[in-house]
């Protein structure tokens, strides 16, 4: 019986033709000649956290847990084998007092998913995973190894969505290891809306989740602190990190999805359990979160300036339809990015991250939200659901017809679509 590949969310599945766990380079350049030789399509997944078919294949599906590990390390810099985890990439990084400027909350993905897709965390001057690389190793459709460091290559296949080939190294810039101060203090939606400019501008990272049906945001913001270090006990971190935001959460959730009618007063209780608190710790631990409730999350990246309007507009649409929506709505910044596929490409940008219980899906709330969207010419996430076609995403991507022209240059026979790309790349 052959092995089925689903996503963290459980809402992607696929049976591939052949599976296989590469541990170098030439492994996958062997797997990417065989695929075309048979005429089938190659994919290398990671490890699941997309919410999108864009990992998918009925041919050979590549498995990233062979292919991880520091490789080089100095002057600055660290390359790490593509299947490597986030989570022990920032572990090695920290045992030799080095570190990534920048980060999304999760952990778990390989370097390699979360740079394809546009993993972006949220930052005042630092842009997301993809900013950060000075060099790609990848397979190209014709089972050459190349290296990209500058140029169209370079720039269009750091957030490539595996498109133009199959990353197998990915050579970050570094830095000293350093510590955030960390102040979490809830705040009025009308506050934050009010003071957005400021917010923004006064703070390296911002970070803040609106509880639908209340008019309180948990805000979080991290600065640099040359220290010391104050970090949460063992008992703090356990109670907001597993027991607060997970744990109960997750029971919240459920009795939710049981008795909607109950999410407002629920949301009501958890706004009212939020407290200020303030730790100051090494980055990562600071950038990164634990999430086990399972869930489904649509976000899009609009101008920056949009995004006071976007959030008042999601307001309003969740009142006038009576939606009951027990997930925060989770917003972030960052500043332009200059790889053609990011969606902070060429603009400040901010994101609007909207999340559904996954035992109790939503399609409207998405498809309304998605609307307000991209009527302020937002760019949805590439891992995250969406309906966006090429079509609508050609009109908000300046080179997008570079990145599809440099795609037809270099895998013409399309050896690594599948029908995710056939949608948004057409």
């Amino acid at each position: 019986m052959k092995p089925v590949f689903r996503n963290w969310a459980g809402n992607q599945s696929v049976t591939p033709a052949e599976v296989r766990s590469p541990s170098s380079a030439a492994e996958v350049a062997q797997a990417v000649r065989d695929a075309a030789a048979r005429g089938q399509r190659v994919r290398m997944v990671g490890t699941g956290h997309s919410f999108t078919g864009v990992a998918l294949t009925d041919g050979i599906l590549l498995r990233p847990e062979a292919l991880t590990g520091v490789q080089e390390i100095g002057d600055g810099r660290v390359r790490v084998a593509a299947g490597t985890p986030l989570r022990v990439l920032n572990e090695e990084l920290d045992r030799r007092g080095l570190a990534l400027a920048n980060m999304g909350d999760i952990t778990e993905q390989t370097v390699a998913g979360a740079i394809q897709t546009g993993t972006h965390g949220t930052g005042r001057d630092v842009g997301g995973l993809a900013d950060q690389v000075v060099e790609l190793e990848m397979v190209l459709a014709d089972g050459s190894i190349v290296t990209a460091s500058e140029g169209d290559l370079f720039d269009a296949a750091r957030v490539g969505l595996g498109a133009l080939g199959v990353l197998t190294a990915v050579t970050f810039r570094v830095e000293p290891a350093f510590l955030l101060r960390s102040v979490r203090r809830p705040m009025a939606l009308s506050e934050i809306l009010s003071t957005l400019d400021e917010l923004t501008a006064d703070n390296e990272h911002l970070d803040f989740f609106w509880l639908p049906h209340t008019d309180t945001c948990l805000a979080k913001t991290n600065n640099r602190s040359p220290g010391p270090a104050d970090p949460p006990g063992a008992f703090k971190h356990w109670l907001d990190n597993v027991f607060l935001e997970n744990t109960l959460f997750g029971a919240l959730c459920a009795v939710g999805g049981r008795v909607p009618a109950a999410i407002p007063t629920l949301n009501a209780i958890s706004a009212s359990a939020l407290s200020a608190s303030t730790h100051t710790d090494t980055a990562y631990k600071v950038f990164t979160s634990v999430r086990t409730v399972r869930f489904l999350e649509m976000e899009y990246a609009v101008p920056r300036e949009r995004l006071g309007q976007a959030l008042r507009e999601t307001r309003d649409l969740i009142e006038l339809n009576d939606w009951r929506i027990t997930f925060p709505i989770e917003v972030r910044v960052t500043p332009p990015s200059d790889a053609w596929l990011s969606t902070a490409h060429g603009r400040d940008s901010a994101y609007i991250a909207c999340h559904i219980y996954r035992p109790t899906p939503n399609p409207a709330y998405f498809e309304g939200v998605e609307e307000i969207m991209t009527r302020l010419s937002g760019r949805p996430h590439w891992g995250k659901l969406h309906t966006r076609d090429a079509a609508y995403l050609s009109t908000v991507y300046p080179r997008f017809g570079d990145f599809t022209a440099l795609r037809d240059e270099l895998d013409p026979h399309r050896l690594f679509a599948n029908d995710y790309l056939d949608t948004v790349l057409g």
